[in-house]
């Protein structure tokens, strides 16, 4: 094996030890400063299968600030004994792990209280100021909330629950409004409260390896610069597909749909990526800047570039597949909420006029998936007789991250007869068996350094929501009923038929094969 592609072995412990010297480098992370971070929503869902996870594998890999205080808040009156009975089974702890886990919980406390009584939270600010070095610690509130909640809990804290000498910084999760109107009325609120670089909007898909390094791909490569334009990309499709459906959970699904959930947050941040222009530097805000040049440059979706779909139940399947959406009994009956969406939209702008940008996301569907394809232009002057394929480079974010460009190569034998090949840079093989960080471990050790590159900023959100908002009143108020499809099938198939009319080509001859395993 060549140099060249030799394997890296690394365990967890010494990525973690890498991101370690990383970040004890950067001035922007006050290892020796005291830090609260506050939970607010402690008792639910998010709280106790993703946030307290997440902090006990950073706390575990030495990743947190030494002196890091967990506080969780919620209306339900638990106690950290409670709460560590509530969060256990989603910790992955090893026997090894138990006395790390009691030290973890001992930075832990919990204080109940309501959302909006200015009292409860001059309560829990009494709390903060009584722990060690309270006063004077840097404080990070995680709003896992309904957003309902979201104007009286940041108001309660801005009154009374700011930093006095260190810095205040908030997490607030999505949906970040239902449209133009409610998004810009949250964003008014919380911006005449706190200050953009206070104010940390997360998407947990900018946390993923394989997007963030979209970047380095693209500009720190001279073989993509010149390719990476109208004359020579055909079509960019970028996919989101589960294999699960709702699963009991629709009540809440069906008040957003598959587009507010997935597509006008998650894939268009990650369609930013693949078409902006180079930023001049890798600042927050030069990132950002360029993503929202893009965002500006999409105009509004027409309901002729759609394509809806609901799921319904495969009788041949098994246990939840024979479900379809409206067999959810959390699901008011009736509903005509999409659970799958097909989008082509346009980038006008010199470098991507005309390049259709296809967006596709659903439940129920026959994979796990989630990737960035780019299409190239057939090649001009075939001399193969209409054999050659199009060329593709494939961005695979989950599962199993992988980058590869499907290409053609000559067949053995005695005749010029081409066939589909790749060149690969699969994580799992140049990397052996590298446990990468979680995103959401990422991104809060992003809030802690204070580096918002990969968070929303209230413009990007803005331009996101007008593209979105008059498709999204015209299919309310039109009613428009999504197309059927099959529990574990592709979708609709007026969906492939989109995708063909708008000029994507699929051929259905390749397989991508992993070299490393044959």
């Amino acid at each position: 094996m060549s140099h060249s592609s030799e394997q890296v072995n690394l365990s967890r412990s010494e990525v973690c030890g890498i991101m370690r010297e990383e970040l004890y480098s950067e001035e922007i992370f006050h290892q020796a400063d005291t830090h609260i971070f506050i939970v607010l929503g402690a008792s639910g869902d998010l709280a106790k299968k993703k946030i307290y996870p997440t902090l006990w594998w950073l706390f575990n890999d030495g990743l947190l600030p030494e002196d890091t205080f967990i506080v969780g808040y919620a209306r339900s009156m638990l106690t950290v004994e409670k709460l560590r009975n509530q969060i256990q089974r989603y910790l992955k702890v090893t026997a090894e792990d138990q006395k790390k886990l009691d030290a973890f919980y001992s930075h832990n406390s919990y204080v109940s209280g309501q959302y909006n009584e200015r009292s409860s939270f001059e309560n829990l600010n009494a709390h903060m100021n009584s722990l060690p070095n309270g006063k004077k610690a840097n404080r990070l509130f995680y709003l896992a909330l309904p957003p309902s909640v979201y104007e009286d809990v940041t108001k309660n804290i801005k009154e009374t629950c700011m930093s006095q000498m260190g810095w205040t910084r908030l997490i607030v999760e999505k949906p970040f409004g239902k449209d133009l109107e409610s998004s810009n009325k949250l964003s008014n609120h919380i911006s005449a409260l706190f200050r953009e670089d206070q104010i940390y909007r997360i998407d947990h898909y900018l946390g993923k390896e394989m997007v963030q390094n979209l970047m380095v791909l693209r500009f720190g490569n001279r073989i993509f610069g010149p390719i990476w334009n109208r004359d020579n990309i055909g079509c960019v499709v970028l996919t989101f597909k589960e294999p699960f459906g709702t699963e009991g959970r629709g009540g809440y699904f069906d008040d957003f749909g598959i587009i507010r959930d997935v597509m006008q947050n998650h894939l268009l941040q990650i369609l930013c990526l693949v078409a902006m222009e180079k930023p001049t530097s890798t600042n927050s805000d030069d990132v950002r800047d360029e993503k929202v040049k893009v965002l500006k440059s999409i105009p509004e979706i027409q309901l002729s570039e759609v394509v809806l779909g609901q799921y319904v139940g495969n009788p041949a399947g098994q246990g939840e597949e024979k479900k379809g959406y409206l067999d959810d009994t959390t699901v008011p009956a009736g509903s005509i909420t999409a659970t799958f969406a097909t989008v082509v939209l346009y980038v006008q702008n010199e470098r991507w006029d005309g390049v259709p940008f296809i967006l596709r996301c659903g439940k129920a569907l026959n994979e796990r998936k989630a990737e960035v394809r780019l299409q190239f232009r057939d090649v001009p002057g075939d001399i193969f007789n209409q054999q050659c394929k199009r060329n593709e480079l494939v961005i695979r974010v989950q599962p199993n991250e992988a980058v590869y460009t499907k290409l053609m190569t000559k067949k053995p034998g005695m005749f010029f007869n081409p066939e589909e090949s790749e060149l690969d840079l699969t994580y799992g093989n140049r990397y052996k068996d590298v446990k990468l960080p979680d995103a959401y471990e990422r991104l809060i050790l992003d809030v802690f350094c204070g580096s918002q590159m990969h968070f929303v900023r209230s413009d990007e959100l803005r331009e996101a929501w007008r593209i979105f908002t008059p498709l999204l009143h015209k299919i309310e108020s039109d009613k428009i009923k999504p197309i059927p499809y099959v529990y574990g099938s592709r979708g609709p198939a007026e969906a492939d038929e989109l995708m063909k009319a708008a000029g994507f080509r699929y051929e259905g001859t390749y397989k991508w094969v992993n070299p490393h395993k044959l």
